[in-house]
């Protein structure tokens, strides 16, 4: 993977910084990352779909709804494994061997995300209309 230099979320990083709310304080950023592996990510990414397909024989976990179901398509186990590369790329001094699908959560529809982002977002915006200029911005990305 590669990060790639994408001006347009300039923007909404400069809202998602540092971000104060109160009781909580958001600091976030967005980045965007080629998803063609090199070297070591393909021998992290063939160990990381090798660990979930032994961790799937061995489950004995039946609930359709559950994380584990989600993984026996292979590409949902491949955002997975995205996600995970992206992480490591990000945060290069951080671990994530231990992180698992179940504390993820996918969302189906791009209305169900953008709802959920709203409820995210409005408390820290508390102006529609800078909450509109952000989805501007997003919907360029």
């Amino acid at each position: 993977m590669k990060y790639l230099e994408y001006t347009p979320l300039d923007r909404i990083n400069d809202f998602l910084s540092n971000l104060n709310l109160g009781e909580r304080t958001i600091e976030g950023c967005l980045e965007a990352y080629s998803c063609k592996h090199t070297a070591t990510d393909k021998k992290l990414s063939l160990s990381l779909e090798n660990e979930i397909l032994d961790h799937l024989g061995k489950s004995s976990d039946t609930d359709s709804s559950s994380p584990v179901e989600y993984l026996f398509s292979r590409s949902s186990r491949k955002t997975l494994i995205f996600l995970l590369l992206t992480l490591h790329h990000m945060y290069p001094d951080y671990d994530f061997s231990a992180v698992r699908a179940h504390e993820f959560f996918t969302e189906e529809s791009w209305d169900s995300f953008k709802q959920i982002f709203d409820v995210y977002m409005f408390e820290a915006s508390k102006m529609d209309r800078f909450q509109c200029s952000i989805w501007f911005d997003w919907f360029k990305v």
